[in-house]
């Protein structure tokens, strides 16, 4: 890893001769030593290194024998002698240009970025994310273990030699279970052993084609030439244009049936864990193969259709002399031969539309073909017995699913993974056992659409997204064309495995381009918002909450929280100390998100170096947001320990809720009769000092005294929320109990609203109940709020001939009688019986909060604040808006 800039620095002074401070953390990391490699290697025993693949052997080959199949072999020349020879060349180049458009994504995606073990799964994950690449990797590996058996079976039935064991079914059934078997010992022998394997059929494969296109050329005698095959001669004329036959014989039909041909380009990139540079290999190989292999496809219906006719019946006889009588049609007839009975009866056992043996038939030694179609199912057989096993053992090393763990432990220099092998082949086995060559499901990969994003720097530029979107779409139709149920039950089952790890949710980070496709809609969302006017209907409270470290005031978060969730913004922020900045350390942040990710609270978190609570919310209030998700709602919890507090931390407490009022905010103090910090509820009073080194510990140990604190915030039930609603500030007073009824906890609360009226329009029955409150309530909560400024006033001074003014002057948060009389005046007796009134039963408390005057002492009205919120057992919010509308009547 990179040294951080920390390190960097504490290195340099080293170097200047400076005291170095100890960087260590509680967390257990330290400062690895950097040893000399080569000691290393002499005192430990040097291990045999594992066997690494080159791209011709590794991914050219493999591709190539993926790619060739019995479909070459078995039915290409009928593929021609129905759709003609340019619509078979068609068709070949239509299905390449879709392999070769998710070959250059492939490409793309294999040089964007170290590549592990794992193949298609590893990319798809990596460049998608797991909630799309999991349930895709989990399918993809069944169906290869699929494909096996699918090789399997077509390379059992496969009989030349028309012996026979049993019957033909368990024939096949035991040809095909003894079959993989071996070629399951192969492959726990080794990527050496089967990589040698694979060389072998790539041999025998190219001798059968060799030998194919040796019979195009030699001399055929009358046998041949009675099967329908002449050479080059004029043949090529006539079997240039299509000739359907039958119900199957359509363009697209013809299409489908080939381009499954063409979708071996995987291979190579399934057994990346193997290759010495994937980075190289996969792209060289893959389109090399690609391109080889299309030379091919589109060499033999030229030369198969310009060397053997449609129809032809296998008999010498039919041979045209010079004594032969009756009617000859067709072009056979050119040739000397004539097959118009067997034409027009439909009974031609030989050519083009009747034999799928052609070439073989034509082939300078038949039982090459034969050896060429044994070589091609095996080979895929066993690609796909190796790809599965290696896709599915990363995928369980990823943890995405539960009780798969256990096939993803790996064995030998290779990281074998033998488990995994084990588990393929008994899937084989019992689909060739139960005769599943129905069963199997062939699908594509649809999804590579290529994001803009900063993470995409692949070394390969051959690529388009256009051209990925191209191969996407197609592929999609194609699998509806074909099949469509098999394609519904495919994204059945692909959609159901997404919906499992999107709920799981995986703490993993890949860089996926669900993520870089996350960042682009939520940063265009945001600039066209920038453009769209305010509207009072669409007001919502975006809250920066002064929370500090999240977890030590788990009220004040839950309450924002309950009424902006999924609604509007939330900022916690946490002022540090310029004393303590050391603190902002990338760990401790990591984990305060994630102790609110594990609240389920959707807010940001954003901490903030500052000399103090003001300067650090007054930075806050004007830097924090983007655009329009700018917070317009400042929430405070309330100072409880004011009257313990230095004057100047009163000061800074009260500075701050001006600020608030001038920068146009709306304010929201939440108070808790067992207050907001949960740390001062435990006696490790070292722990304060260094709570953000020992966060991590604090974060579990706290956990259920957070949730039984919390429980009075959240968990009201069929209670009461009182909302006395003293000043028309907007209406915020009002918008936030409603949202907080929106919330499940919260619906069954019924809101109670006060306002003040006029005592003279007061109905009897409450001019009654507010004569019957008992006078020892308003006397008690007047000698609490007396007793609460005494300490600030000024009258011991003025005892000793000192006068008010210069106390004043040295003392600003001196309460002065006047000051005191003033308001006693004009706020505590209009407002005790609201005070009073507080007292009854309720579970919510809010109030609208009272606007301080410029030069009201800040401890006078820190005493007046407590006062109205004193003798609480609820949660109690003092609000004041912003004078702006945010209610809806208000709107014409």
């Amino acid at each position: 890893m990179f040294p951080s800039l920390l390190e960097l620095q504490h290195f340099q002074e080293a170097e200047a001769g400076m005291e170095v401070p100890d960087t260590t953390t509680d967390s257990g990391d330290s400062t690895v030593p950097i040893t000399d490699s080569g000691n290393e290697d002499s005192k430990s025993p040097k291990k045999k290194a594992p066997v690494r693949l080159g791209w011709v052997v590794g991914v050219k080959i493999r591709c190539m024998l993926n790619i060739w199949g019995v479909i070459l072999f078995l039915r290409l020349s009928w593929i021609t002698s129905q759709a003609g020879i340019l619509l078979t060349c068609l068709i070949v180049m239509m299905s390449v240009t879709v392999t070769t458009a998710t070959a250059l994504s492939i490409s793309a995606i294999a040089t964007n970025g170290r590549i592990i073990s794992g193949g298609t799964y590893f990319l798809i994950s990596r460049s998608l994310g797991p909630e799309i690449g999991a349930p895709i990797g989990m399918v993809f590996s069944f169906a290869n273990a699929l494909a096996c058996a699918l090789n399997t079976v077509g390379f059992a039935e496969v009989d030349d030699f028309g012996t026979v064991i049993v019957d033909s079914v368990n024939d096949v059934r035991i040809v095909g279970v003894i079959t993989v078997t071996i070629l399951l010992f192969i492959s726990l022998a080794g990527m050496e052993w089967e990589s040698k394997t694979q060389i072998l059929f790539f041999i025998a494969l190219m001798i059968s084609f060799a030998s194919y296109l040796v019979g195009t050329v030699i001399p055929h005698g009358t046998i041949k030439q009675a099967q329908g095959i002449f050479g080059y001669r004029e043949i090529f004329v006539s079997n240039l244009k299509p000739d359907w036959r039958g119900p199957d014989g359509n363009f697209f039909r013809m299409f489908a049936i080939f381009f499954p041909a063409t979708t071996g380009i995987l291979s190579g990139v399934n057994i990346c864990g193997d290759l010495k540079d994937p980075s190289t290999a996969i792209p060289k190989g893959t389109l090399l193969a690609i391109f080889w292999t299309t030379i091919s496809y589109l060499v033999v219906p030229l030369t198969v259709g310009a060397c053997v006719l449609r129809d032809a019946s296998g008999n010498i006889s039919d041979i045209l002399t010079v004594n032969s009588t009756g009617v000859c049609v067709g072009l056979a007839c050119n040739l000397g031969w004539n097959f118009t009975d067997c034409t027009q009866t439909q009974s031609c056992r030989y050519g083009l539309a009747n034999s799928l043996q052609v070439l073989g038939q034509i082939s300078a030694f038949y039982y090459l073909i034969t050896l060429g179609v044994f070589a091609a199912s095996l080979s895929s057989a066993l690609g796909f017995l190796v790809s599965a096993p290696k896709i599915f053992q990363c995928l369980c090393r990823d943890n995405i699913y539960p009780y798969i763990g256990f096939f993803g432990k790996g064995y030998g220099k290779n990281d074998e993974p033998l488990r995994a092998y084990i588990l393929c082949y008994v899937i084989a086995v019992a689909f060739i056992v139960i005769g599943g060559y129905d069963l199997i499901v062939f699908h594509s990969c649809f999804y590579m659409l290529l994001l803009l994003q900063k993470g995409w720097r692949p070394a390969f530029h051959y690529y388009s997204k256009w051209a990925a979107l191209y191969g996407a779409v197609i592929a999609v139709l194609l699998m509806f064309l074909f099949t469509w149920w098999a394609a519904l039950v495919t994204f059945s089952i692909i959609f159901f495995l997404f919906e499992y790890v999107n709920y799981t949710k995986p703490k993993v980070n890949w860089g996926s381009s669900v993520q870089a496709s996350t960042y682009n809609m939520a940063l265009s969302s945001s600039v066209s918002l920038s453009g769209v006017e305010d509207h009072i209907k669409n007001f919502r409270p975006q809250c920066l909450v002064l929370t500090g470290p999240p977890n030590q005031r788990p009220a004040l978060v839950d309450f924002v929280a309950s009424f902006t969730k999924h609604i509007s913004l939330m900022i916690c922020g946490d002022i540090i100390m310029v004393s303590h900045s050391v603190l902002l350390q990338k760990e401790n942040k990591n984990l305060l998100v994630k102790w609110m990710n594990k609240r389920k609270v959707r807010s940001f978190y954003t901490p903030l170096s500052a000399d103090g609570l003001r300067a650090g919310a007054r930075n806050l209030l004007q830097a924090s947001g983007l655009g329009k998700l700018k917070p317009n709602t400042l929430v405070l919890g309330f100072k409880s320990n004011w009257r313990e507090s230095s004057p100047e931390s009163i000061e800074d407490y009260i500075n701050t809720i001006y600020d608030t009022f001038d920068s146009n905010y709306n304010l929201c103090i939440l108070r808790m009769m067992d207050g907001l910090d949960i740390i001062e509820h435990f006696e490790f009073e070292g722990l304060k000092s260094t709570f953000p080194q020992s966060l991590k510990f604090l974060c579990d140990f706290l956990l259920e005294f957070t949730n039984h604190q919390t429980k009075k915030i959240s968990d009201q039930g069929k209670k009461t929320i009182d909302v006395y609603w003293i000043a028309d500030d907007g209406g915020l007073t009002l918008l936030v109990p409603y949202l907080l009824t929106r919330r499940k906890r919260w619906c069954r609360s019924k809101v109670r609203v006060f306002i003040v009226g006029d005592e003279q329009n007061m109905d009897e029955s409450h001019k009654h109940s507010l004569t019957c409150i008992p006078l020892f309530l308003s006397l008690l909560s007047l000698s609490r709020f007396v007793d609460s400024v005494a300490p600030f006033r000024l009258w011991d001074e003025q005892q000793e001939g000192v006068s008010a003014q210069e106390l004043k002057q040295n003392a600003p948060w001196k309460i002065s009688d006047k000051q005191f009389e003033v308001f006693i005046i004009c706020q505590v007796h209009a407002a005790f019986p609201l005070v009073l009134l507080c007292l009854c039963k309720c579970d919510g408390f809010l109030r609208s909060l009272p606007v301080p005057q410029s030069d009201c002492p800040s401890a006078l009205y820190m005493a007046w604040l407590d006062t109205l919120t004193c003798g609480l057992h609820c949660p109690a919010v003092l609000i004041r808006g912003n004078q702006q509308n945010v209610l809806t009547f208000y709107c014409q």
